[in-house]
């Protein structure tokens, strides 16, 4: 399985790469750029095409995380445009390092016609598809419920691909605490949750997994993530879910606190080891 976490480009896309290597994972998240803003970043195309090499050369896996403004689904025509700019500023950087695509959360609205934020996620993901050749995807995320109930199953996730005018060009990042706070997943109900997915086609195109454990329960809609194995979703439920096939076939990747050393070096190997006799890492 390819397993890894979540590393900083502070140093640039090959170090981060590098940095992801050295504790033993093999794959990768990062924010293409500052992850607090929406502002373009001027792609560096040496360091870019170094990373792609290098992760080609040791077979790691990489995957791009939009900025947190991202929300494709904002009120006003004028943030959705420059969501749309920012998307693909992020696709041609993860295109660039060979990544799979760019995760974005499936968006969140707060006015009172719950349909519009849908409309809105719609024509901003086509906004952003029509001006997009590359071979990086959008990925969307399902969300937690935590301030919108936007996104909480994957009925809709499939739906708003469906619906688009690009459904090629769009995938699927499925994240753990996300759909346990939302209800979907009980933490006991891992075999149900598949066997919907598969019968909606939602798996068949999912690129990328966020594996992150939950301080809170079950359709609690609180995005808290915790450490694997030391919350509420807990290690039989975290080892359910990694057996899945669906799921071997992904980059696998951590979104929780770092451990002491400052990585995520011991939860990897914590993972590792859980299933290492059903031998699927």
């Amino acid at each position: 399985m390819q397993l890894g976490c979540h590393v900083s480009i502070r140093n640039g896309f090959l170090a981060a790469a590098r940095t992801a290597r050295a504790i033993g994972a093999n794959a990768f998240q990062y924010f293409p750029k500052n992850p607090r803003s929406l502002a373009m970043k001027t792609l560096d195309s040496a360091d870019a095409a170094a990373c792609r090499d290098y992760c080609r050369t040791h077979g790691l896996a990489s995957v791009a995380h939009a900025p947190y403004p991202a929300n494709i689904a904002a009120e006003d025509e004028q943030t959705r445009a420059a969501v749309a700019a920012s998307l693909l500023n992020d696709l041609a950087i993860a295109d660039a390092c060979g990544s799979v695509g760019v995760v974005v959360h499936f968006g969140t609205y707060k006015g009172k016609d719950a349909l519009q934020g849908y409309k809105n996620s719609l024509q901003c993901l086509n906004s952003v598809l029509s001006r997009w050749e590359g071979s990086a995807l959008v990925l969307i995320e399902n969300q937690s419920g935590e301030g919108s109930s936007m996104g909480m199953t994957l009925d809709e996730c499939v739906a708003i691909r469906q619906l688009s005018e690009f459904p090629e060009k769009i995938g699927f990042c499925l994240d753990t605490c996300h759909l346990f706070a939302s209800g979907v997943w009980t933490g006991n109900n891992w075999t149900e949750v598949e066997r919907h997915g598969e019968e909606i086609g939602y798996f068949r195109h999912l690129r990328a997994v966020h594996l992150n454990d939950s301080v809170y329960a079950s359709g609690s809609r609180r995005d808290r993530h915790a450490f694997a194995g030391s919350g509420r979703i807990g290690e039989a439920g975290l080892k359910e879910l990694l057996a899945s096939r669906w799921i071997a076939a992904v980059p696998v990747l951590l979104e929780t606190p770092k451990g002491k050393d400052g990585t995520h070096r011991g939860e990897i190997a914590l993972i590792r080891s859980w299933l290492k006799d059903g031998q699927r890492f």
